[in-house]
């Protein structure tokens, strides 16, 4: 069964920074995209960063751009987003998806990603 295991979420102060993990199973890492998504309380949920394992073009949030680095460690089968300088308006569940093939275009977030993991909560704290 594919399935994607988020972690490395918590309680940080705004300024301040978190790695967040997507560890991936069950299908060929090389030939999928990975997304970042977020959901903050109340609302919509929005597309953060995408990567793909064979591919170097990369997609940001405009909210996200020069402060997060999405990366991938294809040994570990891993896709990793480096978060620095949070904000409080960052806080949310962040979640990883997957979709085949590659996926990695602006308008990714449309996209409909198939599998998801179960999701890691981050707080900025004021």
């Amino acid at each position: 069964d594919v399935q994607l295991v988020e972690s490395g979420g918590g309680l940080v102060q705004a300024g301040g920074s978190l790695r967040l993990s997507c560890t991936t199973s069950g299908f060929t890492f090389n030939e999928y995209t990975i997304a970042w998504f977020r959901q903050a309380p109340g609302k919509a949920r929005e597309g953060v960063s995408c990567i793909h394992s064979n591919d170097e073009r990369m997609n940001y949030a405009d909210s996200v751009k020069g402060r997060f680095t999405a990366s991938r460690d294809k040994a570990k089968n891993t896709v990793y987003l480096q978060m620095n300088h949070l904000k409080p308006e960052d806080t949310a569940v962040y979640s990883c998806a997957t979709l085949r093939g590659f996926h990695c275009t602006p308008y990714y977030s449309d996209y409909d990603w198939t599998t998801w993991g179960q999701g890691t909560l981050v707080t900025v704290s004021s």
